[in-house]
């Protein structure tokens, strides 16, 4: 991994780390929405909806797109896709830690359970 790919995971991870912005995210989730639509649950003014939207969109997790007088935002799945994939790596990695330990407790376990029947 470069530092450009290093670059995008911080800002990706970064954006994810406002609840605000989590949310957003899973509202998209069900399909584009405008500014206006996606201000309206939260207590705060549609700029500051705004300036997370441009948050998610630097972290390229959103793009918007003009349709007529609106201009949607979209989830961007390709990038999520992306971070899924560099947590799975990691995660991979840890179940096949985990098998290996469950494998030798059990060869433990069976040599254990023969010993003492060996001893009666």
């Amino acid at each position: 991994m470069d530092s450009g790919d290093d670059a995008q995971l911080d800002a990706a991870f970064l954006a994810l780390a406002d609840p605000v912005r989590r949310r957003i995210i899973a509202r998209l989730s069900r399909g584009p929405a405008t500014v206006n639509e996606l201000a309206e649950p939260f207590a705060i003014t549609k700029q500051a909806v705004s300036k997370h939207i441009q948050v998610l969109e630097q972290a390229q997790l959103v793009t918007r797109t003009r349709d007529a007088q609106r201009r949607p935002v979209h989830l961007n799945p390709a990038r999520l896709e992306a971070l899924t994939a560099w947590i799975d790596q990691y995660r991979l990695v840890r179940e096949a830690q985990f098998r290996s330990l469950d494998a030798v407790l059990e060869t433990r376990a069976a040599r254990g359970g023969t010993q003492a029947k060996d001893a009666s």
